[in-house]
This record gives structure tokens, sequence and C-alpha cells, in this order.
């Protein structure tokens, strides 16, 4: 592969996964077919490939993929001979610019005019299993690739790979419309939509893989989604606890990166350079969810964790008594391997690394090959006074799948140990 070669594919890889949403969403309102829309994106990118190679990357990547597709949407509609049906409505066609602005005020609630919303809701119709909503929905909206999306969700890449096939072929034979779903259908699909846009910001904070390790770009997506969804269901608490657990979380964005572009541990962060801004939306989010009627669930019990870290003036001041009690309400709702993972880092803080350590080996026949396990494991080696298996860990940790700028770090650690 050439140098032009190269740096087309990862220009081709970089508007994708910026862009996909905006993209496909636009093409499937226009198209009125979710599957041929993905396809006429796909086949954009291939074409990129070859023609950003000879010719260089354009201005407007993302432009010049939408112009490639909707002239492969012409054609397929000419041999269709729907083309006099169809075409007219590209004349105006645009992909809408990306904007961290407040959900703005409507007249009508129920008109979001928000194709990337329209699209998440889509992925996620209940006539599609839960897993296999959440694969497309990462695939289309997050623009992750099949091998990311199976490290996500711990399935393996054939897995991936058909269920995304046969949730295209699903939503085609059903003829599912493009557009938000009335209000008596939301709640069918809202714990869906939820587990995406949470899935979508935790691609932004803390990448699956590629050189950096935050894409604050994807994080902020998320949270606008956020706000989209609680204009349309206001009354809903899970929606604003994911909201004030995202504010929470990615008010530290400034501070995760050091200089040198390697992850800060939250210990080490300067919490001077913590976005305040975000932790008051945070505790306003979090107000909203605490006085509805029913209880906190599963994301309301997150945030609240989140909060523990936010507002603690220096990390010796967190109040890890607390958290590890939410880490315990949180497994009760939600049982799983990565919750029991965290709350073994809160045990460690409470109880000591000895315990935890052992908590967290019980999980490797769960976690093995999932690198933040690999990581924390090293972490408590280290603070058990063993250096050589610490330092071995975090070599290991380091050459699992993730982005590569947490592998620097992680091989720095070893380093600093004598590896």
């Amino acid at each position: 592969m050439t140098d032009h070669d190269e740096h087309a594919r990862r220009a081709v890889e970089a508007v994708w996964r910026a862009q996909s949403a905006r993209i496909v969403a636009a093409l499937t309102r226009h198209t009125g077919d979710f599957a041929w829309a993905e396809d006429l994106a796909q086949e954009a990118l291939v074409e990129a490939l070859a023609a950003w190679s000879s010719s260089g990357i354009p201005d407007n990547p993302g432009a010049w993929l939408m112009s490639v597709a909707k002239r492969r949407a012409i054609d397929g509609w000419r041999r269709r001979e729907r083309l006099a049906q169809r075409e007219p409505l590209f004349v105006t066609d645009a992909i809408v610019a990306e904007s961290a602005d407040p959900v703005p005020d409507q007249a009508d609630p129920d008109a979001i005019d928000d194709d990337v919303l329209r699209l998440v809701f889509v992925a996620c119709h209940p006539i599609l299993p839960a897993q296999t909503r959440l694969a497309l929905t990462l695939r289309t909206v997050a623009g992750l690739t099949t091998e990311q999306i199976a490290r996500a969700l711990l399935m393996s890449v054939p897995t991936v790979q058909q269920r995304i096939v046969r949730a295209k072929r699903s939503l085609a034979a059903e003829h599912v419309p493009f557009e938000v779903p009335d209000r008596a259908e939301r709640p069918a699909r809202l714990a869906s939509v939820l587990q995406v846009i949470y899935l979508l910001f935790t691609e932004g904070y803390a990448a699956a893989d590629g050189e950096g390790h935050i894409r604050p770009d994807v994080a902020r997506e998320a949270v606008r989604l956020g706000r989209q969804l609680a204009a349309l269901m206001p009354g809903e608490p899970e929606i604003w606890s994911l909201i004030a657990l995202m504010e929470f979380q990615s008010s530290r964005f400034a501070a995760r990166v050091g200089a040198d572009g390697l992850p800060v541990t939250l210990e080490d962060q300067d919490r001077r350079r913590w976005d305040r801004s975000a932790i008051g939306r945070g505790n306003d989010a979090m107000r909203r969810a605490d006085a509805a009627p029913r209880g906190l669930g599963y994301y309301g019990v997150q945030a609240l964790i989140a909060q523990c870290h936010a507002v603690a003036p220096t990390f010796a001041d967190t109040d890890w008594d607390r958290i590890l009690r939410l880490y315990d309400a949180l497994a009760a709702l939600a049982p799983s391997a990565v919750v029991r993972l965290n709350r073994a880092v809160a045990l460690s803080m409470v109880e000591g690394p000895e315990q935890a350590l052992a908590a967290v080996d019980a999980l490797e026949p769960e976690l093995a090959g999932f690198r933040p396990f690999a990581a924390v494991r090293a972490e408590l080696l280290e603070r058990i006074g063993r250096p050589d298996a610490a330092a071995a860990a975090f070599l290991d940790a380091a050459g699992l799948p993730g982005n590569d700028a947490e592998a620097a770090l992680l091989r720095r650690r070893a380093a600093a140990l004598g590896a």
C-alpha cells in the first residue's frame, strides 16, 4: 500500500466515523429504505478509497460521499423507473451541520426534525432482538466497525455481521418507516435508544481503537441526542439520568489527556481543568431525574456514581464508601461482569487491593481479552507490591484491543516497573 493509499484509507475511516450517522440518515429519509441507504453509503466509501488515493482528499469529504451516494441512488431509481418520483427530493438535501447548542424551543414537542434521532429509533425497532438493535445502531450511528462492535458487546465478529445483515432484512421486510414513533410506541423502544446513546457516548469517552484516547465530537453528539430525546419524552427519569451521567463524565475531557497525548488517570487529573458548567448541567439533569415519581434506574445509579467523582475536590476526598454502595445497587439492578469489575475498583479503595484482586480474578472467565479487566488487574498487582507481575500484566493489557494512546500509557507503566 502506498502512502497515498494509506492517507486515503485513514481519511475515509475518519469521515465515516464522524459523519456516518448523518449520511445514512439523510439517505434513508430520501430513499425510504434503511438497508439500501447504508449500502449506498458503503459504495461511496469504496469509491472514495480509489478516488482520494489519486486525486487527494476533497475539501468537504462528507459532502463528497453524500454526492456519490445520491448519484448511485439516482442510477438505482433509473433502473427501477422511479426517478421521476424521487429525484426532486435531492434538490435541497444537505447534511445538517453539527451543533452543540441546546434543543431549541418548539411549539410542538413531537416535531423533532432530527434525522439521526429518527435513524436511532428505526434501528431500535422492537421487531429486532435487543443485541441486534445495538449492533445495527452502533454500526450506522457511531460508525463503528464490526470488530469494534464485537468488542463493545463481547460478541464474535461473525455473530455481529450476521445480526446486522438480518436486522436490515427484517426492517425492509416490515417496511419500517423512517420516523420518530408516536408517543404510544416510544416506551417500547426507549431502553434500546438509551443504551445506544450511552454506548455512543462511551465510544467518545474512551475510543475503541485508533490513535486517540477520546473522541469529544462523538460524546457531544451523544449528549445532543440525549437532550433531543428528553424534549420528546420530558417525563422519563432515565433520560435525564443518562444526560446527567454524560455531562458529569464529559466535564473531565480537558483533563483526561496530557500534553503528550496519553491518558491521564482520574487520580492524576488536574481538577481545575474540569468543566464546571458541565457539572452544573449534570446536577440540573440529576434533579430532574430525582423529581420523577419512581426511583432511579440503571443510568440514575451510574449518574450518582459519576456525581460522586464530579463533586469531590480532590481524589483523596472521593466518597468511595458511597460509590461502593452504589455499585452494589447497580449490580442488583443490572448484574454484569463489567459492573462487578468497576465495583472491584471501588472495593480496592475501601477494603484494600488484596480483596479487590480476588474479586477481579474471579471475573477472568468472562472478561479475558478485555483490556480494562487486564489493566485493573495490573494496577492491583502493583498496589499490593508485586512489581514483576504488575509489569507483565500491564504489557499484556497493552497488547489487547483498544486505542493506541491507552496502549502507550500501559507500556509506560510497565517500563516504570522495570519491564
